[in-house]
């Protein structure tokens, strides 16, 4: 061939290479507004937090009853409280690497289904024993569902006003363990904690319509090499936005728009042979990445093995935000567990208020809290993240510190400066479903959400038995004042060590 010849029949432009789809599905995700699409997709898994919050909190309802009819002692009836939240404890820990590994939306799906089928089990149960082990299993599917939920919200929404977005959908679990406790205290003694535990399965059905309607995760699918479906799913979420929204959407920013494959087995002649290059695509429709990642290795035919997994977390500039978040995790929920479910017990026992005016007085503090997460996110996006959590945490501290110091003399005073500090540790804790998705790459992001899990179970299970020991020996002021400590602790570790990210992309914020 005569150079003019070559001229004349230039050879095609080589298309952009798999590589550069995950970046082209964030730019793509960018571009999106606010659509009927994402409320629905959020109003689905939603639902699934909202009813996974409501069975969190069935147990305390039941247990009056357990007791009569089992005849249960102390031990007994403590354990069957404290098991579901050590199987939150371990759940929470192993979805984010089963999320991570096989997909978000599997995990979901499998937790609201096992959760509902525990329910059902329960109501089958005739002695504490099985009674526990489904209890422990059905910890394990909602300590699992909560992060992973939160991981998959934060990978489908842009970066414009992410936090209120992410926390409006973080409202439905508070809102299900307020509408949990108002339908058991109604259910339970008109028919039975049986009746009230089948009710409760009902939601397990949820895992159908869950995978069904909610897609995979675009951002997880093309970090997992499965370029050509992250493609097309993403290509369907855009097709549904442009149809809800009525106008084409603008070009995305960043790299060449890469476009999707033709489905496995469409493909003819030269699409089935292999061709050369970093993540060349192979005859089954898989790209040499995932391939390579088939076989337990990464994108480079293994050097990056260790990639995505607890040792990377733990490990570079993933090692400070882990021990920043879990640190934040702890000590907001030491906080929040330590006064919330000592408060009815405090105001019965130490000012002698009947039962009902103890509840009423708890319900109010549960409201306040209620009410800056509300406020958390509506602001969130304006003040960041990072001074949210700061702030919030200082604030409770100054709250408690003041009681613990001058407002111990009445249960007025308690009431006010609990609901006080109720308002800023609920927010906080709320901000942290928003921020620490935001804080890891996709490939370990729902592991490190899980870790935070963790660290929350770690704060619900010890604060309660950290402040009954303290109040046990008669010191109310110093359980208010070593939880201001906590809190404090909380506020100094957000102020010296979180990183912003408010306004960014989560593939700038964790490359």
């Amino acid at each position: 061939m005569t150079l003019d010849a070559h001229h004349e029949h230039p050879l095609p432009p080589k298309p952009p290479p798999p590589r550069t789809v995950p970046a082209d599905v964030a730019a793509r995700f960018e571009r999106l507004p606010l659509s009927r699409w994402h409320v629905t997709v959020r109003l689905i898994v939603g639902v699934v937090t909202f009813f996974e919050a409501f069975d969190q909190l069935l147990i305390a309802y039941a247990l009056p009853q357990l007791r009569q009819e089992w005849h249960l002692g102390t031990a007994h009836s403590t354990a069957l409280l404290t098991v579901g939240s050590v199987g939150m404890l371990v759940g929470a820990v192993v979805s984010g690497r089963l999320a991570d590994r096989y997909g978000r939306v599997r995990v979901i799906a499998a937790c609201i289904g096992v959760s509902g089928a525990c329910n059902l089990l329960l109501t089958l149960c005739t002695a504490p024993e099985p009674f526990m082990a489904a209890r422990f299993v059905q910890g394990l599917a909602i300590g699992g569902e909560v992060p992973v939920a939160a991981t998959f919200i934060a990978e489908i929404t842009r970066s414009h006003r992410r936090g209120r977005f992410v926390l409006l959908y973080e409202l439905v679990f508070p809102a299900g363990l307020t509408v949990g406790a108002l339908l058991a205290a109604w259910l339970v003694p008109v028919l039975g904690w049986r009746w009230m535990f089948g009710i409760a399965a009902l939601p397990g059905l949820l895992c159908l319509l869950v995978r069904h309607r909610v897609p995979e995760s675009p951002r997880w699918l093309a970090d997992h090499g499965r370029h050509g479906e992250a493609l097309r799913v993403m290509a369907r979420i855009e097709a549904e936005v442009e149809k809800a929204t009525g106008s084409p959407l603008p070009p995305p920013d960043g790299p060449h728009p890469v476009t999707a494959p033709a489905r496995d087995g469409d493909r003819r002649g030269d699409d089935h042979r292999r061709r050369d290059g970093d993540g060349d695509v192979r005859g089954d429709g898989r790209t040499r990445d995932s391939a390579n990642r088939a076989r337990g290795g990464g994108p480079t035919g293994g050097r990056d093995r260790a990639r995505g997994g607890l040792r990377e977390l733990l490990s570079g500039p993933y090692r400070r935000r882990t021990v920043v978040i879990g640190t934040l995790w702890f000590a907001g929920y030491f906080v929040n567990y330590g006064i919330t479910s000592w408060l009815p017990t405090i105001y019965e026992t130490r000012y002698h208020l009947p039962l009902s005016d103890a509840l009423l007085y708890s319900t109010v503090t549960s409201c306040a809290g209620l009410l800056g997460c509300a406020l958390v996110a509506l602001t969130v996006d304006v003040v960041g993240r990072r001074r949210t959590v700061t702030g919030c945490l200082g604030l409770a501290a100054a709250a408690l510190l003041a009681l613990g110091l001058f407002g111990g003399d009445s249960p007025v005073h308690v009431l006010v400066w609990t609901s006080l500090a109720a308002v800023f540790f609920f927010g906080s804790n709320i901000c942290l479903y928003l921020y620490t998705p935001e804080l890891f790459p996709t490939r370990m992001r729902a592991l490190g959400s899980s870790v935070g899990g963790a660290l929350n179970r770690v704060g619900v299970i010890s604060g309660p038995i950290v402040v009954g020991a303290v109040y046990a020996g008669g010191r109310l002021g110093a359980v208010f004042l070593g939880l201001a400590a906590v809190a404090a602790v909380g506020a100094l570790t957000a102020g010296l060590g979180a990183e912003e990210t408010a306004g960014r992309r989560l593939e700038d914020i964790a490359p």
